[in-house]
Order: C-alpha cells, then structure tokens, then sequence
C-alpha cells in the first residue's frame, strides 16, 4: 500500500492479545477510527467539493501464527487450525459479530496456546459501505458529484468480493497467510447491505436461527406465535420485528402493514442473546432461495430450515402430510457453479432428530402411527414451476430413479448453500397438492388445507429451532460440514 498516495488515519501499531474480549474491543476501536475517518471525508466532499487528495481507510484484521502440530480436541469442528503457520482475517462491524469474535478467537488462544495479533489490514473500506449505518448519509449515483468518487475513495471491489474461501478455491493470501475465517470483511459487508435491501430489516435484528418459508400464510401464524409469546415472560422472547424495523415488545403492539413489501419479507422473534427465530419468506424459486442463504450466511446462524409447501410424488400421500427431507435431488441449477451436483448433501442427524421430535410433538403422534401423516426420503428441487406441462417421461423418470417422495422449487438449495457455507440445514415440507395422481393446486383444493395445516406446521419449525437451540453450539455444527482443509473460525 502507497501511503504517501493517501490521506490515511493514525492507527496504533498492531499488538498481541491472549484474552478475546480485549482483542474484540480493539478491533471495534480500529473500525471505529477507520469509519470516522471516511465519514468525515465524505461529508467534506460533498459540502466542499473535491478533496486534494485521495482518501484510504482499511479494515482492521486479525492474525493468528502457529509454529506446533499440537494435537487439539478433535471432537471440535471449528476453533482450531490443522497445521502450523500464519492465519489473518479481515473484520468488519466488530460490534454486529461481538459475541461471535469472542467466542472464535477464545477458542483460538485457548486451543494453541498463542496470541492473536490485532492491527490495521492492507484492504481498504469501500466508502459505501462505511457510511452504510449512517442514515443521514448515502452515496450519490455517479454524475451527481462534480467528480469521480472513485477517484476520491474506494469503492466495492468485486474482484475481491466472492466465495473462494468457501468454495475452496483459495488457500493463501497475496502476503502468503491463510485464510482465518470463511469471509473477508468485504465479502461480509456486501451481504450486510444486499440484507437490508431485501429484507427491508436490518442485520441487527437476524437471531442465530432462521426459517425459510415459501408462503404468506407462515408469516401470519409466525406473528400470532410471536404475540402470544411476548405475553408470556417465561419465553424468554423480547421482542417481535416485522418490516422496515418495526418492533414490539408486547402482545398488542401495533404494526403497520405495508403496500409494497420488499422482495424478501422477514421478521424476527428476538431474544437478548440472540437466540431467538428469524423467519424468511423468500417466495417462490431457487435463485431467491440462493440469494438469501448467500447473504445470511455471513451472520454465521446456527441452523437454518425450510418450511414450507411442496408437491407429493406418491398416491400414498394426502394433502397436509409432512415430508422430512433425507436427500435432495438438486435440478435446481442455481448452484452447479459453486457446488457440483455430485456432491452429496448429507443428513444432519441433529437437525433430524429435533424436526421429528417437534412433528411427533405438535401432532401427538409417534413410532407407527407417524408413518400415517409424515414420511422421510428424498426431495427433488427443480428450476422450472410449470414442469408438468413438458413431457413427463423424463421427469418423472428420474423422480422414480430418485426414490423421491416430494418436489418444490427451494429446499435442495437452502440445503447445499447450507453444506457450502458450513451452516447446519434441514427441511420439512408439507405436501399442498399431487400434480402426477390428478390432485393440481387449485384456489378450492387448497384453502381447507391452508386453515387447517400452515398453523401446525409453523409450530414445528419453531419447536425444532427451540430444541436445536438447547444444544450446545459445537454439537449442532458438525464435522461433516467440514472439509480436511477447513478455515478456524466457524
């Protein structure tokens, strides 16, 4: 980096840390410096015209160097490194992941007996994203200014914005360290403000696990949930965010509704941890499903599920029976570049088990009897929501060649953005129509079963979520979300 180039904040050198919550409050006071710096800048731009020379600040990071193969605890699947060397990450909104940059670095320190180093990084903050909290800021489009911001400040950087990390394609950095954790700090902002643009919440408001839904009528019974239990303080729920972050704390609060909703409606039941339920309605198709898993992977949730409709593929099946998805046919397409269809996207015994303990809970059915409303097997996900009108002798033989007993448009995508992005995943589906035994999804074939199913079905998802959140955190991440060659932080 050419100092001499740039007009650059005063940070202080970087330093060795061995308790995390230290090391967290120095990057929120590296961040901060560096955000105060660009605000000001851009402020005197627009007030005052172009500034005389270019304007830098950089995201603070963290380093990690190990020189021993020590042996670590190898039930854990994060918090550690495999090999000796050096490890850096860059950071962004330290206060936003306070809690989550605790517990990674303590277990850092803890695990190898060593410091992590905190400093200033050589990757510049993109003034957009800098004055992104700031609500009585925004960046102009290009031509309103009477100069090129770029040739001011920097600006988002695609190039450096992806998911190599993620997707494997990257084991050392440029200055020859590895990468300490899944996302750069850009990467990490670029879905902090596509979050809020979708959403139309802020990430702030994101609990650690999310339901993803495929219908309105989910978020209806999610807000009848969420009302009844703030009435009851032994729910340790706090309070209820619906769009444009509008919160409540108590059971009558008022809630404007929106003429225009955001593409991604989403609405948070929050507890003070954090460990409360998010729920999604990401309508209808794979790319929307990616888009929202592509974003919300970087808050690090600890689980996230499909709840939603599907159509059922056997003449076994009535209307309102459940499928607990084990498999997943991917026909979806959204993902082949980023994770070929011949990986597979396995089970997670944990998420399983607590899906099924909530169906057998909320329907008080069990063992044989369950098998009478829920059935467990594969789930095919296509790309194309008139499939029926082509013809059915591929399709449908390759839905019998899959075993699969369901299809929908959305639950083979959050899974494999869920094993890509090493974010627990599970899905439990509710069958809505049987388009290959005559029954289509018409408006009076469908209302009697939207009253009397979506309500149960929310439930489940809830009750799911509320049992996986009693787990502790390195039993619901597991290993079989990590690869040989595997990034420390989760």
């Amino acid at each position: 980096m050419e100092d001499l180039l740039y007009l650059l904040p005063d940070h202080p050198t970087p330093e060795d840390f061995s308790d995390a919550d230290a090391a967290v409050t120095r990057l929120e006071e590296l961040y901060a410096q560096s955000v105060a710096h660009l605000t000001h800048a851009f402020n005197e731009a627009l007030a005052k015209g172009r500034p005389a020379t270019r304007i830098r600040a950089c995201y603070p990071e963290v380093r990690l160097t190990v020189t021993s193969f020590g042996a670590i605890d190898s039930r854990l699947s994060f918090g550690h490194v495999s090999q000796p060397g050096t490890y850096s990450t860059t950071i962004t909104r330290p206060d936003l992941f306070r809690q989550y940059l605790i517990q990674q670095l303590g277990l850092l320190i803890q695990n190898h007996g060593v410091p992590v180093r905190i400093g200033i990084s050589e990757t510049p903050i993109p003034v957009h994203f800098a004055v992104a909290g700031n609500a009585e800021l925004s960046v102009p489009q290009e031509g309103v200014l009477d100069f090129p911001l770029r040739d001011v400040f920097d600006v988002p950087d695609l190039a450096t914005t992806n998911d190599d990390i993620v997707n494997g394609m990257l084991s050392r950095f440029a200055d020859g360290s590895a990468p300490l954790a899944p996302f750069t700090a850009q990467r990490v902002d670029y879905s902090l403000a596509r979050l809020a643009h979708y959403t139309a919440t802020d990430p702030s408001h994101f609990q650690n696990h999310v339901l993803f839904t495929n219908y309105q009528f989910y978020v209806d019974e999610f807000e009848a949930y969420a009302r009844a239990a703030l009435g009851d303080p032994a729910s340790g729920y706090t309070a209820f965010v619906a769009t444009g972050n509008q919160e409540i704390t108590t059971p009558g609060g008022v809630i404007q509704t929106f003429a225009r909703l955001p593409q991604m409606p989403t609405y948070h039941l929050k507890r003070a941890d954090g460990q409360g339920i998010t729920l999604v309605n990401i309508g209808v198709g794979p790319s929307n499903a990616k888009t929202a898993t592509d974003h919300i992977a970087v808050l690090r949730p600890h689980a996230w599920l499909m709840v939603g409709h599907c159509a059922g593929l056997r003449n076994t099946q009535a209307l309102g029976d459940f499928v607990l998805a084990h498999a997943y046919l991917r026909e979806d397409h959204v993902l082949d570049d980023d994770l070929p269809v011949w990986v597979p996207i396995p089970a997670l015994a944990e998420i399983q088990i607590a899906l099924e303990d909530a169906v057998e809970a909320v329907t008080q059915l069990e063992g044989y009897e369950l098998k009478r409303i829920m059935r467990t097997g594969t789930v095919a996900t296509i790309d194309n929501r008139n499939w029926e009108l082509r013809d059915q002798s591929g399709p449908v033989r390759r839905l019998s060649q899959s075993r699969a007993v369901a299809l929908d448009m959305e639950s083979a995508t959050i899974a494999a953005n869920g094993f890509r992005f090493r974010v627990p995943y599970g899905t439990l589906l509710c069958v809505s129509d049987k388009p290959l035994h005559g029954e289509l999804k018409l408006p009076g074939m469908a209302s009697a079963f939207y009253k009397t199913q979506v309500s149960r079905h929310l439930l489940i998802g809830v009750r799911a979520m509320e049992s996986l959140r009693e787990m502790p955190v390195s039993r619901i991440h597991s290993r079989k979300l990590r690869s040989f060659e595997e990034t420390a932080f989760l």
